[in-house]
């Protein structure tokens, strides 16, 4: 189920928790690429944040982990709330899901911005591309299923990150 345009206007009722959450407030409405944005909106607020906070490696690896999972869990009713909503199955204006899988996709990289730019572009691509397993999960109902493909999506660039990370 691939993803659809957004529609040309917003529905009458919203709920608007679940609209600010699952847009991630507002970077699901940016065209052309909603979910390029909300990926970019997740690496920018991480980077600030290891940048302004300095936490040490292990420090900001757990946050970013801790990010994720809050993501996810408060992303799964809130896509679901804007997919019906929406009246589409999988919404493009919907990106939270990727703001989840592109955290995971940051746990544990250096705070710089060569290794944010890889995680940004590995996660992106498997985004786009689903091999097998990822694809599958877009299967699951509702917001699960919204949600659960970025998160693999997200494991897999984390696992190729880290061993880009070994090698260079």
């Amino acid at each position: 189920m691939a993803k659809q345009e957004p529609f040309k206007t917003l529905p009458a009722h919203r709920t608007l928790w679940a609209w600010l959450v699952g847009t991630f407030f507002g970077a699901g409405l940016l065209k052309p690429g909603p979910g390029t944005y909300g990926s970019i909106s997740a690496v920018l607020l991480w980077y600030a944040a290891a940048h302004i906070l300095h936490p040490a490696p292990a420090v900001l690896a757990i946050g970013t982990a801790i990010a994720a999972i809050v993501a996810t869990l408060i992303g799964i009713p809130a896509a679901t709330i804007v997919a019906r909503e929406s009246g589409r199955e999988d919404p493009g204006h919907v990106v939270i899901d990727e703001v989840a899988g592109q955290l995971i996709a940051l746990i544990a990289i250096p705070a710089d911005w060569k290794h944010a730019a890889l995680s940004l572009l590995l996660f992106r691509a498997f985004d786009i591309l689903k091999p097998t397993p990822i694809r599958q999960l877009e299967r699951l109902h509702g917001g699960t299923g919204i949600m659960l493909d970025d998160v693999a999506a997200g494991l897999f660039a984390l696992a190729l990150a880290q061993l880009a990370h070994l090698f260079f």
